[in-house]
């Protein structure tokens, strides 16, 4: 049991370093659609995450709902609209709000990081609580089915809006 433990903390601990690496690439690549391809490696990283903690349904959906449709829509929004791809001297910002920017990002990853230190520094875990498959679809097409149907609705609008946007007949 133990082996099978320091195996799933190296699998974490892997899996998160190349989701932090995918995070960084994805606010600074110059190219729009390969910061969209970083990001598919950041999604992939927390469906991999949800696998780690036997929670398959919704590692899943992460991959069916996060890449297969709003990555794909994020795509077809930038090359429907034929946004610029490549660096644009115009649009960089200057090296001192790059610097203000690390000092803000810096120190709320310190405030973050104290609040849940704060907040779990007494508290002992013990065995995750496993939520089955049955249950989950239960719950998302029982209580929350109507929000489920806006976000569906909501998804096809802004497809339409894209190819109307687009077409200029």
């Amino acid at each position: 049991m133990l082996a099978l433990l320091v195996a799933q903390n190296i699998a974490f601990y892997v899996i998160a370093a190349l989701m932090v690496f995918g995070a960084i690439r994805v606010v600074t690549c110059t190219n729009l659609v390969h910061a969209a391809l970083w990001l598919v490696l950041v999604l992939s990283g927390m469906a991999a995450q949800y696998i780690l903690l036997a929670a398959e349904f919704v590692a899943v959906t992460q991959v069916l709902v996060y890449i297969g449709a709003i990555v794909v829509l994020f795509l077809f929004g930038i090359m429907l609209t034929r946004a610029g791809t490549g660096l644009d001297g115009g649009l960089d910002n200057p090296r001192p709000a790059k610097i203000t920017a690390g000092v803000i990002g810096v120190g709320l990853l310190g405030v973050l990081g104290y609040a849940l230190w704060d907040g779990w520094k007494d508290q002992e875990f013990g065995p995750i609580a496993v939520q089955r498959t049955a249950q989950v679809s239960d719950s998302i097409f029982s209580t929350f089915l109507i929000p489920f149907w806006v976000i569906s609705v909501l998804l096809l609008v802004a497809l339409i809006g894209a190819i109307v946007l687009v077409r200029r007949d």
